[in-house]
């Protein structure tokens, strides 16, 4: 903390408050999201220790930016500012503390920071090179108390911009004319090039990965194929430069001979992607293709011969190059997005059969489905412990087995242990943050819940997956318009939508009061797949709208299969925000479902809120959990 000791002396009991209060809202919050581990506490610093030195980083970067922007509103007197410095060392672990040359360099490094700054050892910047979102400008070397040799220092740029040295004072004099114009001549064909693209309504280019053809003919060469294509999208999806079209989309075109240009017609896309895979004793083929969709000229084209374990390289190398294409050479995607794109590889490949065979069971959407999706999925984390998609398919096969009502406490319960372990094992991986974020979300903890969804979306801003399963819970974070509008963009994005995302669509319509949009959503499933939810967001939607008989029938239809449904076990729900509960409120009882729940259901509750008429004299106002 800067001026510890003056702040002190001026108001000790206020300083003291305000500390603890930024360190338990802010500091510690950061540390337990990036893993990082509190040594000791001093009066004005904290030492921790990371696994990950871009956890390290990561975590100073938020926390200074947060507490930045509490600053922000608060008189200079009442504000407090830190310092941090960052290492990577040995250190010795004595009795619960650290010691050594690491820890004094972090601490010598701290002192040279600004207030409000970041300083990173060069030790540590070597291993940091294309994996964050903040860049690092070089600070010289400094000879620092206590340690003989020069210490590299880099500051962390926490605004996320990077400096630029304007192009003509990098030339010599003589070249500026010649460079001048070759700038012009850049611009210009960029200019044409952008004229000519499709405009979706982002302004972004829009880009469509075709489903790669199997020319092996067997079932497990088709499963290769349909992942590498979903890993492709999903890998290009989190480039925030273009827009990337979802699967399904695409998924039409499976196995049939197309033309570029009609895809552009038909999904208003710049850009295809092509290509095939074919696995042949021990060895696997693939051919890519980039295609500019207007004029159906081949932009780039591409084939590889590996040892069948390396289709995972492949599939990175497909993504990096596209999306080099996209950014025209010139620097357009920054080195930090190339290295998000970059995902874990399994080493195994049964294990990642095992891993396609499962996601495909849990789209089905019933019990049994998924009990072999559990199967399936334990089999591939079986043979390759560190594949993180397995983990995340876990969490959604062990989830959808509790809204089945199977062990629902047992279930939830290990699903929130293993998506817990696939943010540990890939934090790199949007998705894994993304049903961290539900799992935290579901046990009641909004704030953490949502810092996990929202750096799912910072990892992939263009994921139509990611943003399906925010807009689930964005009224849970009191944000019901943004959850819609979620919606609005993923059916844009993916206008064959898979069923299960009605589950998230329809609620997220719903509770931003779209009840024509929510009805509308349930349409492509049937009543065999609907979920409780489900049931109570039709009728009630129904009932909003004032289609009473139809309203009425499908209420007591949903008492037929969830006899204990009541206003009351809705709005008891755990995690509900109060815009949920007044949500249930103004359209259950137009639908006809009964207000109070019954004493069976009650004792079920952590948390029952009564309605008056359903315990006159005791009831509990509505209020956030």
């Amino acid at each position: 903390m800067v001026g510890y000791s003056k702040a002190m002396e001026a108001d000790e009991a206020g300083t003291i408050k305000r500390l603890k209060a930024i360190r338990a809202e802010l500091i510690n919050p950061a540390i337990s999201e990036r893993h990082g581990t509190i040594i000791k506490l001093m009066g004005d610093g904290t030492l921790v220790a990371f696994d990950s030195v871009v956890d390290a980083v990561a975590c100073a970067a938020e926390f200074q930016n947060a507490v930045a922007a509490r600053n922000a509103d608060l008189p200079e007197p009442e504000r407090i500012v830190f310092r941090v410095g960052i290492n990577l060392g040995d250190v010795a672990l004595v009795d619960g503390d650290v010691y050594g040359d690491g820890v004094n360099v972090a601490a010598r490094l701290e002192h040279l920071a600004e207030p409000g700054g970041v300083v990173v050892s060069g030790t540590a910047y070597d291993h940091l090179q294309g994996k964050l979102d903040w860049p690092l400008d070089f600070a010289g070397e400094q000879q620092v108390k206590n340690i003989s040799r020069p210490v590299r220092m880099y500051r962390l740029r926490l605004d996320g911009k990077r400096a630029r040295r304007p192009l003509l004072k990098m030339i010599p004099r003589w070249a500026k004319t010649a460079a001048a114009s070759i700038v012009a001549l850049a611009l210009a064909g960029g200019g044409v090039w952008w004229f000519l693209q499709p405009e979706p309504l982002s302004g972004k280019p829009l880009l469509a990965v075709l489903p790669f053809n199997n020319y092996g003919g067997d079932e497990a060469s088709g499963r290769l194929a349909d992942g590498l294509t979903e890993d492709i999208i999903t890998d290009l999806a989190r480039f925030p430069e273009f827009e990337v079209v979802a699967r399904n989309s695409t998924e039409v075109y499976k196995g049939k001979p197309v033309d570029a240009r009609q895809v552009a017609s038909a999904l208003h896309v710049g850009f295809v992607v092509e290509g095939s895979i074919q696995r042949q004793s021990g060895r696997v083929r693939i051919t890519a293709q980039l295609i500019d969709a207007k004029t159906g000229h081949h932009l780039w084209s591409e084939n590889w011969d590996r040892p069948a374990e390396d289709v995972f390289a492949v599939q990175t190398e497909i993504a990096e190059q596209v999306a080099n294409r996209l950014g025209g050479g010139v620097g357009l995607i920054q080195e930090a997005g190339r290295a998000a794109a970059k995902r874990k590889r399994p080493e195994n490949l049964n294990a990642y059969d095992y891993y396609l065979l499962g996601s495909e069971k849990i789209e089905k959407l019933t019990k049994a489905d998924d009990e072999e999706a559990i199967a399936f999925l334990n089999r591939a984390v079986e043979l390759d412990p560190g594949l993180a998609r397995a983990w995340v398919e876990l969490y959604h096969a062990h989830d959808l087995m509790g809204v089945f009502g199977v062990n629902p406490e047992s279930n939830r319960k290990v699903a929130a242990d293993v998506a817990e372990r696939a943010v540990r094992l890939d934090p790199s991986d949007a998705e894994a943050h993304a049903v961290f974020g539900m799992s935290l979300a579901n046990k009641g903890d909004m704030g953490r819940g949502k810092s996990e969804f929202d750096t799912a979306l910072r990892l992939a801003p263009g994921s139509s997956e990611i943003l399906t399963f925010y807009s689930g819970y964005a009224a849970r974070f009191g944000e019901p318009e943004r959850g819609a509008q979620m919606v609005d963009k993923v059916m844009r994005l993916d206008p064959n939508y898979p069923m299960w995302a009605s589950n998230f669509f329809a609620p997220a319509y719903f509770m931003a009061g779209r009840y024509e949009d929510a009805v509308t959503m349930l349409e492509r499933m049937t009543p065999n797949n609907y979920q409780k939810w489900t049931w109570v967001v039709r009728s009630s939607s129904l009932a909003a709208l004032g289609r009473t008989d139809e309203a009425h029938a499908s209420a007591m239809e949903t008492l037929k299969q969830h006899p204990e449904v009541t206003v009351e076990s809705m709005i008891s729900e755990p995690g509900l925000s109060i815009i949920e509960r007044n949500r249930f409120l103004e359209t259950m009882p137009l639908a006809g479902f009964p207000a109070c729940a019954k004493p069976e259901a009650l004792a079920n509750l952590a948390k029952p809120v009564r309605l008056p008429e359903c315990e006159a004299g005791k009831a509990k106002p509505l209020e956030q959990p």
